[in-house]
This record gives C-alpha cells, sequence and structure tokens, in this order.
C-alpha cells in the first residue's frame, strides 16, 4: 500500500502562542506563614488553553521530532496526557492514536476524557493489562503498531516523557530559578519527566521535591534513568515523597476533595485533582511537619486545570 503523503511538519506550538514565562503568584496561607514559609503558585496552567502546563512543555520537542507523521501514544481512561495529544493533532491536522490500559473499557461507553480524546479525532485503541504493562518491549510496541496500522507513526511515551520532553522541561527549572527568592520547586509526578527537567534546570542552591501521585515507590529510578537519557548523568538536587498518592492514579478521597474546595476557596484557584491536589495537600502536611527551614520560599507548579472546567476540556 502507498504510504500517504507526509505533511509539512508542525509548528512547535500550535494554536494559540504560549504565555511563557508563565507567571509565578504569591499565594498569602497561614497554614505556611505560621512555620515562616512563603508559598508561591507557579501558573503553568495558564500557558496554553489546550496544552496545558507541563504538557506544552513535554509535547512541543516531541512534535517537532515527529514532523509531520501521526503520532501513537499511551494513557490510561483519565489520562491528561492522552487529551493534551488529542488536541494537539486536531491543532496541527496530524492523526493520533492513543493505547489506553484495560482491554475491558472497549465495550463500555467512553468516560468524559476519553469522549475528548475521540472528540479531538484521536483513535482509540485498548489492550489488555499484560500487555499494557510490557508496551515498552520492542516485540510488544511492534505488535501494537502492526495491529493498529501504525508502523510509520512517532510514538510518545506514556506520560510524554522521554529524553526530548525532559530538556523541554528544563525551562521551567530555568524559570524558577529566576524568579524571586524560590529555593525549593514542588511539583505532582506521574512519570517524571518533568520533575526531571526542572530540577536540571533550577541551579545550585535550589532544589525540586516531587510529590508522586501512583502508588509503588518506582519513582526515583525513573526519574535518575530520564535524566541519564536526557544529560548522561543526575542533574540537580531533587527528591521525593511517595505519602500523598491517595491510593494512587485517579484516586481520590473525601478528604482530599474537601481539602481542594477549601484550597479554591482560600486562593481562588480552580484545583486539579488528580495530580494538582496531592501536591498542594501534601505541601500543607510538609509545612506542619518542619519540613521547611523558616524563610523558605516554596514554588508549587500549577501543572494542570481541572476537566472538563479547563478550556476545551485540556
Amino acid at each position: 500500500m502507498t504510504s500517504p503523503a507526509t505533511p509539512d511538519p508542525p509548528t512547535p506550538a500550535p494554536g494559540p502562542p504560549p504565555r511563557l514565562p508563565s507567571p509565578v503568584e504569591e499565594a498569602g496561607d497561614r497554614r505556611f506563614e505560621r512555620y515562616g514559609v512563603r508559598l508561591v503558585l507557579k501558573r503553568d496552567d495558564l500557558i496554553h488553553p489546550e496544552l496545558i502546563g507541563n504538557k506544552w512543555r513535554k509535547l512541543t520537542p516531541n512534535l517537532e521530532a515527529a514532523a509531520g507523521r501521526p503520532l501513537v501514544t499511551f494513557g490510561g481512561a483519565y489520562s491528561n496526557h492522552l487529551r493534551a495529544t488529542a488536541a494537539a493533532g486536531r491543532l496541527l491536522g496530524l492523526p493520533t492514536l492513543g493505547v489506553v490500559r484495560g482491554q475491558e473499557l472497549a465495550d463500555r461507553p467512553l468516560n468524559p476524557s476519553l469522549a475528548r480524546c475521540a472528540a479531538d479525532g484521536m483513535r482509540l485503541h485498548f489492550v489488555d493489562r499484560s500487555t499494557y504493562r510490557h508496551k515498552s518491549d520492542p516485540g510488544t510496541l511492534a505488535g501494537i503498531l502492526r495491529a493498529t496500522g501504525s508502523e510509520d507513526a512517532y510514538v510518545v511515551p506514556e506520560g510524554g516523557s522521554n529524553a526530548l520532553a525532559v530538556r523541554g522541561c528544563v525551562a521551567l527549572g530555568e524559570e524558577l530559578r529566576d524568579a524571586d527568592g524560590i529555593d525549593v520547586a514542588a511539583l505532582a509526578c506521574g512519570t517524571g519527566g518533568t520533575l526531571a527537567g526542572t530540577a536540571a534546570g533550577l541551579g545550585p542552591g535550589r532544589r525540586a521535591l516531587g510529590v508522586p501521585v501512583l502508588r509503588g515507590g518506582f519513582l526515583d529510578a525513573d526519574v535518575t534513568a530520564l535524566q541519564q537519557a536526557a544529560f548522561g548523568a543526575r542533574r540537580g538536587t531533587w527528591s521525593l515523597d511517595d505519602r500523598f498518592h491517595f491510593g494512587g492514579y485517579a484516586r481520590t478521597t473525601p478528604e482530599l476533595d474537601s481539602f481542594a474546595e477549601d484550597f479554591e476557596q482560600r486562593h481562588g484557584l480552580p484545583v486539579e485533582r488528580l495530580y494538582v491536589a496531592k501536591l498542594l495537600y501534601g505541601l500543607v502536611a510538609l509545612a506542619g511537619e518542619g519540613a521547611f527551614p523558616r524563610g523558605t520560599t516554596v514554588a508549587a507548579v500549577i501543572t494542570g486545570a481541572p476537566f472538563p472546567a479547563a478550556g476545551a476540556g485540556t
């Protein structure tokens, strides 16, 4: 079969121009101030109306590398990354395929997140969980690409985290390095790419703190491997606190929902539940434990916005 003509390469940032550097906002909060800690919010959720936050930073270099080829990527049923990739494909006119964890979902109505992907033109391919766990194995990946007719596609890993994405997130660390007096850059972590890049960009005298939203304690090795792939060695000062996943990815509890609603009322900030709420909850707990010396300025990176309230359902 003759392959269709390859379209012109996409622009690095689809749609409207990004808002960079993203703003840093003061967040006066007595839960921090009582311990002599200053909290600021790094509003990466305002970078782009559809490729919100770290999704813009991670996808843009991969879109350049794709050079107009169709995109194949991976995610769970509520994946922010799948929605962002689908939106990028619509904006750039690129075919997209989302490989979704959970064969049992194939015969069910699409949830709102997957329905948004489909509305943006993404073709969905459901695989069983065992296949999904081995999706990075060359043989398994080749089988998925053959089964979907995607042998010529550009593959973006789950969460968008690869060496290109890590290097794309270095700018986030550099922006925080250049902001007023920031000592700690804190962010929620899924696959670890944003933390890997941010830590590399912070420079000496500052550290990055990651709050994983998945259970398992595997992320330290993953972030190290991503930095090795991107830079050839571990970069920057960073650490992880695994206590605030609330049961795992896409899991919330009434306690977390109540906390997020309270934070929204205090600061007028819509709080995304799967990542951002867990980060903010963790920071309040850490402040209460005395984890930050008096005089510390902590920047909470707001990497996403609630779905579907975020513009066009990102």
